[in-house]
């Protein structure tokens, strides 16, 4: 897996999928960082009048500035004044460390928020990929990516680049303070660290990397070993292959344990070595301000304030670097989910009056040819077909002829690489398919059930208030299937389980042609649509669809020639091509 983009780049690239609304709030909580920082140097600097009024407390009263000041608001004596400090001292610190709460609670909101918009956003912009793109992709990635990656990204770039601004923001307003106070002992401790954490860096950087795409992989293999085991559960069983499964996921997951542990090793582990450092330095400096000094009361405020700015400096360096580590370490994973966040969308979903298509008299292919990539065979060639509009036009061949792909460009979810495919004359393009699409009702071989009731599956895509009760009757008499569902306790409010597990597979086929049904469609395409259904059963339902002839159009792909007994036509393919055409009695010769 090469890393073709630089960590720059790659943030530069996720800038540009923040929304205008979450940039005006980052601009906010930059304000509020730099009030924060200032907060922090105001309580950083009351430390040396505390201090001083401690140490000599007539020693205020030798400046006429301060004597003025204190003498405006009542005070005359030193003991009057400690009081007030201790207020004012107490109030900054507070202050500081409650407006670093409140900037905690922003960045963690502001974080999250971001990355709701980029899972949504990925989610997204995959639903709205063509279906040549979906079949070519595999889902675990997809899934990878909207959940477990975009939550990553969260967590190991947006948060810690927050986290790391505050923090260089609150460290260069310390620091600033800070040579005010003693210029060249605050510059010796800074860059000091600034060394070791430049060193920690430069020694942690290609490991960082290496763990990256070792997560992100890994990632995807969690997901994928997920999907496989528990999808195809019944089969598992069967096998007994479940020993199998729980060796590849403990192999995947525990290599993204490992590359995650390290990397929060890596991130965490110098905290100790460089505070523990910290105060090795700050003896020094005490010592250095102490040795010359016979009298130590003017030099402990100043060694409070250093002592102090050390003590916050340390952990604002600290969390700079470890969300660096972050950062880097999650370089592979934001690259993936770049990559998704920068699929294409169709024109239509930024534009959703998508042209209208009528149809009113044929569908016409011309020349059809198709292939899913340049270097694979040819799926379909030199197809020409015409479909009258309420015509039933059977299709039959044998596996890989090209049955299902060649409904699959009629319904427009592939785009022929040659030829032309036209409704009523008009060329279906990437500018108007959705406005043929909402001609089509589609009723495939494996019927796919969300873990919702009877009715929402029969009305599938329908918010659950929009869905016609009465219609959803209506077409599951037509599908043979209303007499087994009204035997049920809850009836069309019955939950059917993940994937329809719950119903037999006749069942969730004449579910799947009730949903066709009531989408009220003008073209029904059956792709093997009845093969999971007894005889009896599956010449019920073609009687009930065979009585819409004239009003609609069946295209069905059929596993029995027997189903297609009463198509006005039957075509035969063979290796992408039509072989012959004719009537019922002429195709079972």
């Amino acid at each position: 897996m090469l890393m073709t983009d630089s960590l720059t780049q790659l943030l530069g690239r996720l800038w540009l999928h923040i929304t205008v609304i979450r940039k005006k709030q980052l601009g906010l909580l930059f304000i509020f960082m730099l009030l924060t920082s200032v907060a922090e140097v105001v309580s950083i600097g009351a430390v040396i009048p505390f201090l001083s009024i401690l140490g000599n407390p007539d020693a205020v009263f030798e400046y006429e500035l301060m004597k003025t000041l204190v003498n405006q608001v009542g005070i005359t004596t030193s003991s009057q004044l400690l009081l007030p400090l201790t207020i004012a001292f107490i109030v900054a610190a507070v202050t500081a460390g409650g407006m670093r709460i409140v900037l905690l609670w922003g960045q963690t909101r502001l974080a999250h928020a971001v990355g709701a918009d980029l899972s949504y956003q990925i989610y997204k912009r995959t639903l709205f990929q063509p279906y040549s793109v979906h079949v070519t992709k595999n889902s675990s990635e997809v899934v990878a990516g909207v959940s477990t990656k975009a939550n990553q990204v969260v967590r190991q770039t947006v948060q810690p680049i927050l986290i790391s601004l505050s923090s260089i923001l609150m460290l260069i307003v310390i620091l600033a303070a800070l040579i005010v106070i003693e210029p060249f002992l605050s510059m010796t401790i800074m860059l000091g660290f600034g060394l070791i954490y430049g060193f920690l860096m430069w020694l942690t950087k290609n490991r960082l990397i290496s763990n990256s795409r070792r997560i992100s992989g890994q990632t995807s293999q969690v997901i994928k070993v997920l999907q496989e085991g528990l999808g195809g559960i019944r089969d598992v069983l069967i096998d007994g292959s479940q020993a199998i499964y729980c060796k590849t996921y403990r192999t995947a997951d525990l290599s993204l344990r490992h590359a995650l542990a390290n990397n929060q090793i890596m991130a965490q582990s110098p905290r100790f070595g460089v505070e523990s450092l910290g105060m090795v330095l700050i003896a020094g400096v005490a010592y250095m301000l102490g040795s010359g000094q016979d009298d130590l009361d003017g030099v402990l405020p100043m060694l409070g304030a250093l002592a102090i700015g050390a003590q916050r400096m340390l952990p604002m360096l600290q969390q700079a670097y470890s969300s660096w580590s972050n950062i880097r370490g999650s370089q592979a994973v934001l690259r993936d989910a770049l990559e998704l966040l920068e699929q294409p969308l169709p024109k239509y979903v930024e534009d959703p009056t998508s042209e209208v298509v009528l149809f009113q008299k044929e569908i016409v292919l011309k020349q059809i040819a198709f292939r899913y990539k340049k270097d694979c065979s040819w799926v379909l060639k030199d197809v020409d077909l015409k479909i009258l509009k309420g015509s039933s036009v059977g299709f039959i061949g044998t596996t890989g002829s090209g049955k299902s792909t060649l409904l699959d460009v009629v319904m427009g979810l592939l785009q022929p690489n040659e030829g032309e495919f036209l409704v009523d004359g008009v060329l279906i393009s990437d500018r108007n398919y959705r406005g043929w699409q909402t001609h089509i009702a589609h009723i495939p071989q494996n019927i796919f059930l969300s873990d919702a009731t009877i009715a929402e599956n029969i009305a599938f895509g329908m918010p659950r208030e929009q869905i016609d009760h009465e219609r959803v009757r209506l077409v599951a008499r037509k599908a043979q299937i209303a007499e087994t569902v009204e035997k049920l306790r809850e009836k069309y409010q019955t939950t059917v389980g993940e994937r329809g597990i719950r119903l037999s597979g006749g069942q969730r086929q004449r579910i799947g042609i009730a949903r066709a049904l009531y989408k009220n469609a003008d073209v029904l395409i059956f792709d093997e649509a009845t093969s999971a259904l007894d005889n009896e059963t599956e010449h019920l339902v073609m009687k009930e669809i065979d009585e819409l002839k004239n009003n609609i159009t069946i295209l069905m792909v059929a596993h029995r020639v027997t189903t297609l007994r009463n198509c006005d036509v039957i075509i035969e393919l063979e290796n992408g091509a039509i072989k012959r055409k004719g009537g019922y009695a002429s195709m079972i010769d």
